[in-house]
């Protein structure tokens, strides 16, 4: 599923190519991932894509506030390309590949098409205090937030490391991948509670976390299966993936084979070497206490 890079380098995409755009008709097929479709097709005709950027794991479509281009920031279409969404302008006469369910007209005689072959994405249509709210739901932005923000974010909640990194109410764009490697990178067994964590490690899994999906970003995200941009091009930060999806591989650091567990119910890859159990730290102060209380 896209995570923070991958939509990230759609929505850059997007928004050189479309940004100023009127949208003049819109064309739906399948409409099971959309929360309501009627209002894509009243809403939309006559209004100008204003801007595209990222939120979280979505891409907003800013909207003008009418049928024009006036813009007050308060409507948009929200879109979660979901395991194997694609959003991205087409020539009138290119082909509609299979499971287009979306088709936009816009005024320069482009479409913008979304298919999606699982329909696991979701697609919406915001204005006014309905897109605040939603908007309201997720959590910081892990490229913007503060490591004094970051810090209390992790350490608030007595829940699993791993579990904090993808739950988007506390931090929003964070998913499997980038969490695996985030954590490998700061040392940090993903089993551990975000409360036991020292100030130290914070800090070395928020710049470990900015540095990785920074460099994602550069190279336009990973592409596992069904991943691409917004011009229909992979990623390439797959080739640099360190422990994701490397199950009995050798750690890049010590060697030790990489492994895989399941945690917040997500599998998760990394090194036992590198990354300690929590579980073995509190066998070792157990053994340390009644090595004293036997002195």
């Amino acid at each position: 599923m896209p995570e923070l890079p991958e939509v990230e380098t759609v929505a850059r995409g997007l928004q050189l190519t479309i940004a100023g755009q009127k949208i003049l008709s819109v064309t739906l097929g399948k409409t099971d991932f959309i929360d309501n479709p009627e209002a894509l097709e009243r809403e939309l005709p006559g209004r100008t894509i204003v801007r595209v950027e990222r939120y979280g794991k979505f891409i907003l479509l800013r909207l003008s506030s009418g049928k024009g281009t006036a813009y007050d920031g308060k409507t948009a279409l929200l879109v979660h390309l979901g395991m194997t969404g694609a959003l991205m302008p087409q020539a009138v006469r290119a082909p509609h590949a299979k499971h287009t369910h979306v088709v936009m007209t816009l005024s320069d005689g482009r479409e913008l098409r979304y298919v999606d072959p699982r329909r696991f994405g979701r697609m919406a249509y915001l204005a006014g205090d309905v897109l605040a709210q939603e908007l309201q739901r997720f959590g910081a932005d892990p490229l913007d937030v503060a490591l004094q923000e970051f810090t209390r974010r992790i350490q608030q909640r007595k829940a699993r490391i791993k579990a904090l990194l993808l739950d988007q109410s506390v931090l929003r764009g964070v998913g499997n991948i980038y969490a695996d490697e985030s954590l490998w990178r700061a040392k940090i067994h993903p089993a551990r509670l975000g409360t036991r964590l020292k100030p130290a490690q914070v800090k070395q899994l928020y710049v470990a976390l900015q540095k990785i999906l920074r460099k994602a970003i550069v190279l336009r995200g990973s592409s596992i299966s069904d991943f691409v941009d917004a011009g229909g091009i992979p990623g390439e930060y797959q080739q640099h993936h360190r422990v994701y999806g490397h199950e009995g591989k050798p750690c890049p650091r010590c060697k030790t084979a990489i492994r895989r567990i399941i945690v917040a119910g997500r599998s998760s890859y990394f090194c036992s070497t590198c990354q300690p159990s929590p579980r073995r730290k509190t066998q070792r102060v157990k053994a340390s206490r009644r090595r004293r209380s036997n002195a």
